[in-house]
């Protein structure tokens, strides 16, 4: 029945694929008719084809692909042992797919293990334009791919800083710029009124649910690149000045009312024209905001949704940024990777595929929404809704490899930390202790947990093998 689906659905899409495509060169197609069949790993059929699949079959008629679906790998992971790693390889190496969807963290262990294709020489010999992909992308897939190129991503996500340009105008408050830090942000939040009551007051700066200080705090230690925790070392490193000025600073910020924090934690639930309506920023009273492509999707439909909506002027600068790199940021990602596996037998046509979606054809036409993140493809989709869209190319990834271990921490290590870390923050929040006196405390006890999580997790492997012996 499926099968079935996919043949009416090709024959359909072929009548209309002279419209879309034509002027394309006919050599890849030709290429392409000697390949029956092409195997491609992704999480879920329908979007595949809804996103993806559609449009490489408008171009490659005679390529038949079968998609295998991820699911299956997860199929025991409610099982104690179970172990995702070795899951997904199994899954690879029964499925043998020849197109694989990676994120990051997968892509860079199949590239170091030799299980993927390098692209390089396949894009040297078609002399394929990649001049255009985001330079920020092929540095990270480069950098984990130790050096060389290994799949290709037809979109990265980043954040870039929003403001309400007609707020600034009316307040007599200096715009934003590019590479602003978080200090930056949340003094010119404070330049705005915080009087009023929470539905109508203007606020200097927030998010769609409110952000409470640990949320403030976080967003500002990411951005540093903080880490409260050594794996490697299994030692806490919270209790550095680093992380009390971070927490200084979001505290700052929470007790100057510029911040949007809400009592009951923002939006509930409903329907789309309440959650339209729950939102300072999409409503025009928040003066700055941090956030990602679709944000300006959700203002366009609200728009269009809401009877009585007021449009303002949007403005988006790069940021936020660690001081310390101006021209960096830790908020460019990508996870959608596509990739060849290692002597695949359709590798060609796994090729062609790949050089398809992350064309400059394909941007095209994924260039009239923004529910997804950000096209790879440079200059494709210059504005959306008023906003130059160059932003989010403006600054350059910076790679942290800091987080790869954590998968050494213990489980049972972490509700016990969030349980005395949540209490320590509560009594800072109440002025009951200082940053100081808190961080100590989530310092000696986060320790003393963590050290009995380590050695009680050591004692279970050890029993665990002294079993299998037996």
């Amino acid at each position: 029945m499926r099968r079935g689906r996919r043949i009416l659905h090709k024959v359909m899409l072929v009548l209309v694929s002279g419209l879309l495509f034509a002027g394309c060169s006919s050599g890849p197609a030709q290429e392409a008719e000697q390949v029956s069949s092409l195997k491609v790993m992704f999480w879920n059929e329908n979007y595949f084809y809804q996103e993806y699949g559609d449009l490489f079959a408008m171009k490659y008629p005679n390529i038949e692909i079968e998609i295998v679906t991820t699911d299956r790998i997860y199929q025991d992971s409610d099982k104690e042992d179970f172990d995702r790693e070795k899951a997904f390889a199994d899954f690879i190496e029964a499925e043998q797919p020849d197109v694989l969807l990676l994120d990051a963290n997968e892509y860079e262990k199949l590239a170091s293990a030799g299980k993927l294709t390098e692209l390089d020489p396949l894009i040297a010999k078609d002399k394929y334009d990649t001049e255009t992909i985001f330079p920020g992308l092929m540095e990270i897939l480069k950098e984990k791919g130790g050096g060389k190129l290994y799949g290709l991503s037809p979109t990265f996500y980043g954040s870039v800083v929003y403001y309400n340009a007609d707020l600034f105008e009316k307040y007599g408050v200096e715009v934003p710029h590019d590479g602003m830090s978080w200090q930056e942000i949340l003094d010119t939040a404070r330049r705005f009124p915080t009087d009023g009551d929470e539905k109508t007051r203007i606020y200097g700066f927030g998010s769609d649910y409110g952000m409470s200080m640990e949320d403030l705090a976080s967003g500002i230690a990411y951005t540093q690149g903080l880490n409260y925790i050594n794996p490697d070392t299994m030692k806490l490193t919270i209790n550095t000045d680093s992380w009390k000025q971070v927490y200084k600073m979001a505290m700052d910020g929470l007790d100057s009312k510029a911040i949007y924090n809400p009592d009951n934690g923002g939006f509930q639930g409903g329907s789309m024209e309440e959650y339209y309506q729950s939102q300072p920023f999409m409503m025009g009273r928040m003066a700055i905001t941090v956030g990602a492509p679709y944000m300006l999707q959700n203002m366009k439909d609200a728009q269009q949704r809401l009877k009585d909506y007021k449009p303002f002027r949007i403005g988006a600068v790069a940021g936020p940024v660690d001081p310390a790199e101006p021209d960096k940021s830790r908020n460019i990602s990508v996870s959608d990777i596509f990739s060849i596996r290692a002597n695949s037998a359709n590798a060609d046509a796994a090729w062609e595929f790949i050089k398809f979606v992350n064309g400059e054809e394909f941007a095209k036409v994924k260039s009239r929404t923004l529910n997804g993140g950000t096209l790879s493809r440079m200059g494709v989709q210059k504005e959306f809704n008023g906003v130059n869209l160059d932003v989010f190319y403006k600054l350059k990834p910076k790679v942290d490899n800091d987080s790869d271990n954590y998968d050494k921490i213990p489980e049972s290590f972490h509700e016990q930390y969030r349980t005395i870390f949540d209490r320590e923050i509560k009594l800072v929040q109440e002025k009951k202790k200082s940053i100081d006196e808190a961080l100590q405390t989530v310092q000696d006890e986060g320790q003393a947990v963590l050290d009995k999580a380590v050695k009680e997790e050591a004692a279970g492997k050890k029993e665990e093998s002294a079993a299998e012996v037996e």
